[in-house]
């Protein structure tokens, strides 16, 4: 890894609300256009709000010299029938580290995971606008399977998301 050094990858606990604000905000600020959410909707939150939503997801973030760098989150269906599967979501890296290995390493620990607690498929959404990620997740071993237009809507523009998902189990 370049950087001098190794990632770390951690799930986050309640106690990591520090590392979790400054990596979510660093990725919303600088991504706008990424996300269905903006800085300024999070910016706003409660320490609790902030805890909540760490809490609620497994949330794994990339940390370089305990600085975070990427992180990656797992949203799991809540209803009995479809508990078997996830989305995932809030997907980072830092600009220095893309190309690196960190969302490999994110997903790959994120997937064994996701295996552990009896998930058997993950899904995304992805911006059409950003072929880098989408050729990331086909590598990965993700298939496209829907698209949905108009999914976000930045700076006035309708920007169309790509459904992808990969099944995690033999």
């Amino acid at each position: 890894m370049a950087h001098g050094g190794q990632i770390n990858i951690r799930l986050l606990g309640p106690e990591d609300i520090e590392a979790f604000r400054q990596i979510r905000l660093e990725a919303l600020q600088t991504e706008p256009a990424a996300y269905a959410s903006t800085a300024a909707d999070w910016e706003s939150l409660t320490n609790e709000e902030w805890r909540h939503r760490l809490t609620n997801n497994a949330v794994f973030v990339a940390f370089h010299r305990e600085k975070p760098v990427g992180m990656m989150g797992l949203m799991r269906q809540q209803s009995s029938k479809m508990a078997h599967r996830a989305t995932i979501i809030m997907v980072y890296v830092h600009k220095s580290f893309r190309g690196l290995g960190a969302a490999s390493a994110l997903l790959q620990r994120l997937t064994g995971h996701a295996r552990a607690v009896g998930i058997r498929q993950l899904e995304l959404a992805v911006s059409a606008q950003n072929p880098p990620a989408i050729r990331f997740y086909e590598r990965e071993g993700f298939s496209q399977v829907g698209r949905i237009p108009g999914g976000i809507i930045h700076d006035g523009e309708e920007i169309d998301d790509v459904v992808m998902a990969r099944r995690i189990v033999d």
